[in-house]
């Protein structure tokens, strides 16, 4: 069900020996496979505990994007291995986003040039490998030695962490904004932006539906915002703390 009546009253997290868990009143939360929901980290128990007490008298399963994470993390339900989520990541590039131009309208072919080059130099340079842009149906070639680069990349996160990256993939259609978006060079509602920009271009043209354009952009930006946080929070500690100091 999408949604069902608050059935608690108090929200807690406690410790146990295969991590933090999250207790409603004095039941303790399960998923949906009936495994015990327990997460690695404290910091992620807090929001995955701060999302079910934040439920008002309906509960809004589809609001609870953390939970729903920690869910496909712990039941795995496609049962890949981080060998299998690494490559399937990396496959988002033979059909990215920002690697697939116009050439006409000549407004938006430069609206993309100047919105997206930016964003591809920036992997480019970051990451030094060759990606590229096409016009051509078939996308850019990308070069094996640059998925080699992002598979190598993507093996410094845990299985957790990938799970929230590969959703954030899937949301933005797009690894090269994924990546920058985790890597903190871009924010969320640019990432959004740039993952939406010929739809914006579509919309300042001819109008949109009013409410329903503002609902979908606020939808897209909560689970990418989501999906980021939860690559975060599932980190090693040492290396969020590494990044932060750097910061």
């Amino acid at each position: 069900p999408l949604e069902r009546k608050r059935f608690y009253q108090n929200v807690s997290i406690s410790q146990g020996e295969g991590g933090f868990e999250i207790n409603l009143d004095h039941r303790k939360l399960k998923t949906p496979q009936g495994k015990l929901f327990t997460v690695p980290s404290e910091a992620l128990a807090i929001a995955v505990a701060t999302e079910w007490d934040s439920q008002k008298d309906t509960m809004k399963f589809y609001t609870m994007h953390l939970t729903t994470l920690c869910n496909t993390a712990l039941d795995n339900p496609t049962q890949r291995n981080k060998t299998q989520l690494i490559r399937a990541a990396v496959k988002f590039l033979e059909t990215d986003t920002v690697c697939y131009r116009v050439e006409e309208p000549g407004a938006l072919a430069e609206l993309q040039r100047n919105e997206w080059d930016p964003i591809v130099a920036w992997a480019e340079k970051r990451y030094n490998v060759k990606i590229g842009s096409s016009t051509s149906i078939l996308g850019p070639n990308i070069p094996a030695s640059t998925k080699e680069t992002f598979i190598s990349q993507l093996a410094s996160y845990n299985v957790w962490a990938l799970q929230g990256i590969e959703y954030v993939i899937t949301q933005l259609k797009s690894l090269i904004l994924s990546m920058g978006l985790i890597d903190r060079h871009i924010t969320v509602e640019k990432a959004v932006l740039l993952s939406r920009l010929e739809e914006e271009y579509q919309i300042q043209r001819w109008g949109n539906v009013e409410w329903a354009h503002d609902y979908d952009l606020c939808e897209l930006r909560a689970r990418v915002a989501a999906g980021a946080l939860f690559v975060h929070l599932c980190s090693e500690s040492s290396t969020v703390k590494h990044k932060l100091l750097q910061d």
